[in-house]
């Protein structure tokens, strides 16, 4: 694997978000396979309907079924404002099968954490990550609900 100067992701980097506070998070699917000369994460959230293997970095499962949303909606709060609160210092990787919808829709939710509208946290997440992200109804519905830290 690919070290990297410094300890944060290259906004070059494959799937790399820049938010609006210039923290950079990377969203990806995992059904394609990680670049082998690609920096690690350390630390990762994967958004799946099934338990994921082990990962040889920090991880935390979020359970998320395909095109739905997270089954605890607290416990999805948490870890994403625990995400956006380490991608100050470290390089915090966003994952579902695709990359798409869960991962857009969590990118999304960390946007808002980061100042954006939440009306206008998926065209953000669009515009910037992936045209296709946040893929459902119920998927929009949800960032345009996620409350802002206080």
């Amino acid at each position: 694997m690919k070290e990297q100067s410094g300890h944060l992701w290259a906004e070059s980097d494959p799937g790399v978000l820049r938010l609006p506070s210039g923290r950079l998070v990377r969203g990806r699917g995992l059904r394609r396979p990680l670049d082998p000369v690609a920096p690690t994460p350390s630390y990762g959230v994967y958004l799946l309907g099934k338990q994921p293997p082990p990962f040889p970095w920090e991880s935390r499962w979020l359970r998320w079924p395909d095109f739905r949303l997270p089954a605890d909606r607290a416990a999805a709060r948490s870890v994403l404002v625990d995400a956006w609160t380490r991608s100050a210092t470290e390089r915090i990787e966003l994952a579902c099968g695709g990359g798409r919808g869960r991962t857009g829709t969590a990118l999304a939710c960390l946007a808002v954490l980061d100042g954006v509208p939440a009306a206008d946290a998926v065209a953000y997440v669009r515009a910037h990550y992936d045209r296709h992200a946040v893929e459902t109804p119920w998927q929009k519905r949800y960032v345009r609900n996620f409350v802002p830290l206080p």
